[in-house]
């Protein structure tokens, strides 16, 4: 850690002050960049919005309709790749909004912590 950090002293050789590398600073100033789940680089409306985003309705209607279709086993094989495709999506959205709850929840441990 010494070769990341450089002490400025007085006259009298006494620590006034202290240099850091950008990295060490960068991640001392915001620890969230620590945690590899949080989401960095958007503020708290961006990532309330996120957490409460939905699949947009037209892919959700098509997805319940393709569910529906399924169920009964009527599916070709293009819906059948489609449903699957819906569903990925579904779960990636779900991780992301997952991520974005988490991000909001970690800022609001820090606040209460400063």
């Amino acid at each position: 850690m010494s070769e990341y950090v450089k002490y400025i002293t007085n006259d009298r050789g006494d620590r006034v002050g202290v240099l850091l590398d950008l990295e060490v600073y960068q991640r001392l100033a915001n620890p969230l960049n620590l945690d590899a789940e949080c989401l960095g680089g958007l503020n708290m409306d961006e990532l309330q919005a996120l957490a409460q985003s939905q699949l947009a309705t037209v892919s959700q209607t098509r997805l319940t309709d393709l569910l529906s279709q399924n169920a009964e086993s009527q599916l070709s094989t293009d819906e059948v790749a489609e449903l699957d495709y819906l569903i990925a999506q579904v779960d990636r959205l779900i991780i992301l909004k997952t991520r974005a709850r988490y991000t909001l929840h970690r800022l609001n441990e820090l606040a209460i912590a400063a």
